[in-house]
């Protein structure tokens, strides 16, 4: 069985290491251009990654590389098209890109692992920045208006609830 591991594992790495070299003679000889093409190098290592995570799902730590990668190579492709100057705009991508990654090994790693949090955190770092690009977000402060008001009301309308400020003990003691 581990012998059969191995020639897969051999395949999959010469036919990798095949498909770089024929890409990179063709680059070398001006078959390809390099300064188009080269997100995409990002963008495959993420999805090995992924690919690795899929293949042993113990391995959730993959994931986070595997998002980073894909979310900056798709940033990089997207602005090498003569976009740069976008990237002003965009820069909240490198911290939404470890975000993702977190989500992703909260929801795929083990339960009751607390990744949640570090998620939360990027995401909403990120998402806070973008907010200001956003023309919806201008009105984000009534959402703290209403969490003011519920806090405001809860407060009132939970002392004027009929019932003992102490709850009844059933066990006599």
């Amino acid at each position: 069985m581990a012998e059969n591991q191995t020639n897969k594992s051999n395949f999959i790495t010469g036919f990798l290491l095949i498909l770089l070299g024929i890409f990179l003679l063709s680059a070398q000889f001006g078959y390809i251009c390099w300064g188009n093409l080269w997100p995409f190098f990002l963008i495959i290592g993420g999805v090995l990654f992924f690919l690795g995570f899929l293949l042993n799902r113990r391995n959730y730590g993959l994931l986070m590389p595997g998002s980073v990668l894909t979310v900056i190579g798709l940033l990089f492709l997207y602005t090498n098209a003569g976009r740069w100057y976008e990237m002003e705009n965009f820069w909240p991508t490198f911290v939404l890109a470890p975000g993702i990654g977190f989500v992703l090994m909260f929801l795929f790693g083990p339960k009751g692992n607390a990744l949640w949090i570090p998620a939360a955190i990027l995401c909403t770092i990120a998402l806070v920045f973008y907010a200001r690009f956003w023309r919806i977000f201008q009105y984000w402060p009534i959402v703290l208006i209403l969490i003011g008001l519920y806090i405001i009301f809860s407060g009132i309308w939970g002392k004027d609830s009929k019932g003992p400020e102490d709850p009844v003990d059933f066990t006599g003691e």
